[in-house]
C-alpha cells in the first residue's frame, strides 16, 4: 500500500535524522532543527503536490512525496526523545564506564528513544491514506490500471446520480480506514502514556 510504504519511508528517514540531530554538535543540529521547522510549516498536501509537480504522477513519487512531507513529524519527536536519552543517569554511567559512542549509540539511545513510534506511525498512517486518496483524485496519484480509492472517486463523481454506489463505497472505505487508524493510534497513546492496563 502506498500510504503504508510512505509511512515507513518518513519513520526510517525521520528516525536517522532526528537521532542525528539530538546527537550531534550545535552547528550540525541547528540547520537540521531549522530544515524540519521549515517543512513542518507548510501544508502537507500542498508540499506533496510541490513535489509530485516536480517529479510527475505515480506510486513511487507519491511515496517519496507523502514520506518527505510527514518526515519532520517523526524527526522532531525523535530529536527530542534523544536529548532527553543522552542526558540520563545511565546513559552518563556509560560514557563514564568508557562504553564507545557508536555502541553507546545502539545499546541505550536509540532502544529507548523508539518508544512513541508506533503511536506516530499508526496516526500517520491515516493522515497519509487521506493524503493518498486526495492526490489520487486530483490525478496526481497512482496511476490507472493502479486501483486507488482516490481515483475511483474522481471517475465515480460524474455519475452520481445513477450509480451513487460507485461514490460511497470507496469514500466509505477511506472514512473507515482513517477513523480506525486514529482510534488505534490514540489507544496506543494513551498505553504509551501509561493510561491504559
Amino acid at each position: 500500500d502506498v500510504g503504508a510504504a510512505a509511512v515507513l519511508l518518513a519513520t526510517v528517514l525521520g528516525t536517522l535524522l532526528g537521532a542525528l540531530a539530538g546527537l550531534s554538535p550545535r552547528y550540525v543540529d541547528e540547520p537540521l532543527s531549522r530544515l524540519f521547522d521549515v517543512l513542518a510549516s507548510f501544508p502537507e498536501l500542498l508540499l506533496a503536490m510541490l513535489v509530485i509537480s516536480v517529479t510527475g504522477p505515480g506510486s513511487g513519487n507519491v511515496i517519496i512525496a507523502i514520506g518527505l512531507v510527514q518526515l519532520p513529524n517523526y524527526a522532531r519527536v525523535i530529536r527530542g526523545q534523544t536529548f532527553v536519552v543522552r542526558r540520563s543517569g545511565y546513559v552518563e554511567q556509560a560514557v563514564t564506564l568508557g562504553l564507545s559512542r557508536p555502541a553507546l549509540v545502539v545499546r541505550h539511545v536509540l532502544p529507548n528513544v523508539l518508544g512513541p513510534l508506533p503511536v506516530l506511525a499508526t496516526i500517520g498512517m491515516g493522515t497519509a491514506v487521506i493524503a493518498t486518496s486526495g492526490l489520487s483524485f486530483l490525478g496526481m496519484g497512482p496511476q490507472p490500471p493502479d486501483p486507488e480509492w482516490g481515483s475511483m472517486l474522481a471517475e465515480a463523481r460524474n455519475y452520481l446520480r445513477v450509480a451513487w454506489w460507485a461514490v460511497l463505497f470507496p469514500g466509505l472505505s477511506v472514512t473507515l480506514t482513517v477513523v480506525s487508524l486514529t482510534v488505534a493510534g490514540r489507544r496506543l497513546q494513551r498505553r504509551f502514556e501509561g493510561r491504559l492496563p
